[in-house]
């Protein structure tokens, strides 16, 4: 059975930075990060498919997406937080189309990770 296990989250203040784990159980070439705060639709954050990395238009140049491969892990590097970014996160993996700009964009992934929280205060 695959597991992701998220890690990192925390509350810090706007400008603070923070960087999330994601460990899985198995390896994946296509993974991605979600956000989802109360009351909104969940968020195509960031996803990776070997060097290619692709982000949403409002954590481009703050938040950073890369994998380690030896050690099954998916980090997000996070800069310059806002309050806006607040809300949890999840990774995910496992992509259900062949085209893993299309199944991040959708959010299209067979597992997912349990989420850690991020709360930025102003």
């Amino acid at each position: 059975q695959v597991q992701l296990a998220e890690s990192g989250g925390d509350s810090v203040q706007a400008g603070g930075s923070l960087r999330l784990s994601c460990t899985a159980s198995s390896s994946f070439i296509c993974m991605g990060w979600f956000r989802q705060a109360p009351g909104k639709a969940r968020e195509a954050v960031a996803g990776i498919l070997h060097s290619t990395t692709y982000s949403a238009d409002s954590v481009k140049g703050r938040f950073t997406i890369s994998q380690d491969n030896a050690k099954k892990t998916l980090y997000l590097e996070m800069v310059s937080l806002k309050p806006e970014d607040t809300a949890m996160y999840y990774c995910a993996a496992g992509a259900k189309s062949i085209d893993c700009s299309l199944a991040w964009a959708r959010g299209d992934f067979r597992y997912w990770g349990q989420g850690t929280q991020v709360t930025v205060s102003s």
